[in-house]
């Protein structure tokens, strides 16, 4: 499970080496190379390696899971559990759903940096290779897009073997630059950090904003966590990959200090000349599995939006019969496609992405604090010094690197504000027009105490067969049912009323997955809870019904489905524009039939409309 924690969990942090001190000596902000500043960078990237990601996530935030599942918007969840409702949970929720808005940002230009670090190692080896960096760039991250649809079961078992082999090799290119100056390993010393610090004040905090390059990815661990578990990753960290990146940065350290020229490409220069070659090809394939993790997680988050009621119903595909983290959603791939391609072809350098990079992570870094200090308070309730203690220590370092990046926001940091500003207003705008028309088709509805005590004053003909109406309020009769009633002037001899709901758990137990009431004239209430990370299957969760006396027969069971046409009111509840962004969404919403896995065959859709 630790290796194959490696290949995904760490592809991103275990790629930065190719770029990050690069960027610190040769970047916009450029460090003056003097042995006194290479053994303060060098001593930054080990004390923000141990506190970001050392501490704060593998020693503590990890161990805030939510059944098992990482990410912020397991967190999120986790928080509003011991926050009441109001404006505290409003916030809450909000600087969750941000953060998760960021992560599409970070997932666009992660894949373009890192393939482009790594193709840009034909250049050290010989500079006509130069017109060719992004012609092969573009290609591989095309490919890369396009094999997303046959899903990663196959490639993933070769991922982890390979990162293992990446990481050694870094290790190994850093021991052989380390013994030019074995005296660079003295960096791990505080002390360095605190005179560069106080010795340029101004350049020190500039650099953070490239020293950074060194720890995006580390809150990737906590968002795959619930495919490998706390301990593998806590292990193949400490064990290969924190040792391997940062020998590799010493060799690097070592390099630059034995020829300051070769701060053009350190990484590469580490590498004998021979070897270039091979090289450019395992970093490549690095940065494809770095590049995939990322994928991955954006298909995960968007399927965990849709069932948490922020995104509406996106066309998934489960590509995997055995995994069901394993999922592809076109939509959301060739948004990417088209991002990471547009940053490769507008930036055109690994070296002009990286003022682009780094202002999300942060951000998500500082919501994650937030986040995480809530739920240690009121969760495992700590005392409130011990509590305090973490968050002024780690919110302090966040703030630190955050305002560092700042000064990239006109330089490109400006690309990946944007992103998350404009998927933040997507995502609430739904989550906000979505209870306005449930609201209002609550409104409407007539209770269904009533109605079913009117059929006994005037029946109306039954028929043979199970009627299924999925609606969003139990208590009442939905729109689909009076439809059918009113065209057809018939009732199934069973009536099922089913409402698909999302828990603030990750997965939910078959065993707790559907509650059924029975009750008169052969009307029955089902409440089917999925957690949001499951496959929202409804005909699988019916046949769970058996056990609680009612059985159903798909090829007897109909399926009736509400189609909605919203409508302007007058006097508006949402501004004019997110009225008509919502209406533009909801009439390009996924079919409900296809999110709940209707057999199309059996589905019945029955239109009418409701007033925004």
């Amino acid at each position: 499970m630790a290796m194959a924690a490696i290949g995904v969990v760490y592809g991103d942090i275990g790629t930065s080496p190719l770029y990050t001190l690069k960027e610190v000596f040769s970047g916009p902000h450029a460090v003056p190379v003097t042995p006194a500043n290479v053994y303060g960078i060098l001593s930054l990237v080990f004390w923000a390696l141990m506190l970001v990601v050392s501490a704060k996530y593998v020693i503590f935030i990890t161990r805030a899971d939510n059944r098992g599942e990482g990410g912020i918007m397991a967190l999120t969840s986790l928080a509003l559990r011991v926050v009441p409702e109001g404006r505290s949970a409003w916030l809450l929720s909000s600087l969750g759903v941000f953060g998760a808005a960021l992560f599409y940002g970070d997932g666009m230009i992660t894949p373009a940096i890192s393939v482009l670090s790594a193709v840009e190692g034909l250049e050290v080896a010989t500079p006509a290779f130069q017109p060719y960096v992004l012609p092969v760039a573009m290609t591989v991250l095309v490919g890369l897009f396009m094999m997303q649809r046959h899903g990663t079961s196959k490639v993933g078992a070769i991922f982890g073997p390979v990162m293992v082999c990446w990481f050694l090799l870094l290790a190994v290119l850093g021991i052989s630059g380390i013994r030019l100056h074995p005296e660079i390993l003295g960096a791990l010393n505080p002390v360095w950090a605190l005179r560069f610090f106080t010795g340029n004040p101004l350049i020190g905090w500039l650099a953070l904003g490239a020293v950074v390059l060194a720890i995006t990815g580390g809150e990737a661990l906590y968002a795959d966590m619930g495919h490998f578990g706390r301990r593998p990753i806590k292990l193949a960290w400490f064990a290969v990959v924190f040792p391997s990146l940062y020998l590799n940065y010493l060799g690097q350290g070592a390099l630059i200090l034995d020829h300051p020229d070769n701060i053009r490409n350190p990484f590469y220069m580490l590498v004998p000349d021979e070897l270039v070659y091979p090289m450019v090809g395992m970093a490549t394939l690095a940065t494809i599995i770095a590049s995939q993790a990322v994928i991955s997680g954006a298909f995960s988050l968007t399927r965990q939006a849709m069932q948490l009621g922020y995104s509406p119903r996106m066309h998934t595909i489960f590509t995997s019969e055995r995994e069901m983290g394993q999922i592809y959603v076109p939509g959301i791939n060739w948004m990417l496609l088209g991002a990471v391609i547009a940053l490769v072809a507008g930036f055109r350098s690994s070296s002009a992405l990286a003022s682009a990079y780094g202002i999300a992570v942060t951000m998500t870094m500082m919501i994650d604090t937030v986040l995480a200090f809530v739920v240690i308070r009121g969760l495992w309730n700590w005392p409130l010094g011990k509590a305090a203690l973490f968050l002024v220590v780690f919110l302090t370092v966040d703030l630190a690197f955050f305002s560092a990046t700042t000064v990239k926001i006109v330089a490109g940091g400006w690309f990946p504000l944007m992103i998350g500003g404009i998927i933040f207003t997507l995502l609430t705008t739904w989550k906000r027009g979505r209870g306005l028309v449930n609201a209002r088709i609550r409104i409407d509805t007539m209770p269904l105490n009533l109605f079913i005590r009117s059929m006994f004053t005037s029946p109306p003909p039954r028929v043979q067969g199970t009627s299924v109406f999925m609606t969003t309020w139990l208590d009442g009769v939905p729109r689909a049912l009076l439809h059918n009633l009113v065209h057809n002037k018939v009732l199934h001899e069973r009536v099922v009323l089913v409402k698909a709901e999302t828990a603030d758990v990750s997965r939910v137990p078959e065993r707790d997955r559907v509650k059924v009431e029975e009750l008169d004239y052969g009307f029955y209430r089902v409440r089917v809870t999925f957690g949001f990370t499951d496959d929202p299957d409804i005909p699988a969760a019916l046949e769970l019904c058996k056990a609680q006396g009612l059985p159903f027969n798909l090829m007897e069971t109909s399926f009736f489905l509400g189609r909605e046409s919203i409508v302007s009111r007058t006097s508006r509840s949402l501004p004019r524009w997110r009225e008509k962004l919502f209406m533009f969404m909801f009439r390009n919403a996924g079919s409900a039939a296809d999110y709940f896995h209707l057999p199309p065959n059996r589905v019945v859709e029955l239109g009418t409309q409701v007033e925004l």
